[in-house]
């Protein structure tokens, strides 16, 4: 029987229909249009049951939980734990670690099984440390880039919101904003990449084909890793049930 995956972010809720570990379908709308989603999966394969990570808050939750009802599955919403599919918490106060950073490292851990460097790049930027036995050992949030250049233009009253584009020297204002908000997450990732043991970095999210080119680091791009470490702990869940 499948299962549905939804991965429910301030910006866009991505959903994914798993059977086996194998994708049958996979997707994304906008966090506000969840209402939207019931149409499309009401014509996939009916899923025997739905996990589900939310950031976006109470009102995002109760859509969830409406769609699953109209659905007509059970849904359950994951947190962080202390420890879960192999990975360890070593944040000061475990449960307080993001929903989806702890989805996002029990995929990599599951599909890296070595120390490497976890990079969620939406609409906050995550960076999160994994070592080689499953130790969460730390990690950065910091703005996205479309939150960076908004607080530019928000603050400043002669900086424009949008335009722009990649330049190593820039020479106009566009491109120097547009530069420098690329520049300033690539260099947080790889500041923590020292910590890496010469692992491997992870990235997934809306952002991260604009970084991809300046990571001068080993790298694998994942389309949507939390959906990904929904899977391994649905699994285990129910091995253990």
């Amino acid at each position: 029987m499948s299962l549905l995956c939804l991965d429910c972010g301030n910006t866009r809720l991505k959903w994914g229909l798993n059977e086996a570990g194998n994708w049958l379908s996979q997707g994304a709308v906008a966090t506000t249009e969840i209402d939207s989603l019931f149409p499309v999966l009401a014509a996939q394969p009916r899923p025997a049951r739905a996990i589900a990570c939310n950031v976006a808050g109470p009102a995002a939750q109760a859509a969830l939980l409406d769609l699953a009802e109209k659905l007509g599955v059970s849904i359950v919403f994951c947190a962080s734990r202390a420890q879960q599919c192999g990975v360890n918490n070593g944040y000061d106060e475990p449960l307080q670690l993001g929903a989806d950073r702890w989805a996002a490292l029990i995929a990599a851990h599951s599909l890296q099984r070595s120390a490497c460097l976890v990079v969620l790049a939406g609409t906050a930027t995550t960076i999160d440390l994994l070592d080689a036995v499953g130790n969460y050992c730390g990690g950065l949030i910091l703005p996205g880039i479309a939150m960076m250049r908004a607080a530019l233009a928000g603050n400043t009253a002669l900086l424009p919101a949008a335009g722009g584009s990649y330049r190593e020297l820039p020479r106009n204002t566009a491109d120097a904003i547009a530069s420098g908000c690329l520049q300033a997450t690539a260099g947080a990732i790889s500041r923590m990449y020292c910590h890496a043991e010469h692992g491997t970095c992870l990235i997934s999210g809306g952002a991260a084909s604009g970084l991809l080119p300046l990571l001068g680091l080993p790298h694998k791009q994942i389309d949507k890793l939390v959906l990904e470490g929904l899977v391994c702990m649905a699994q285990e869940e129910e091995c253990l049930s």
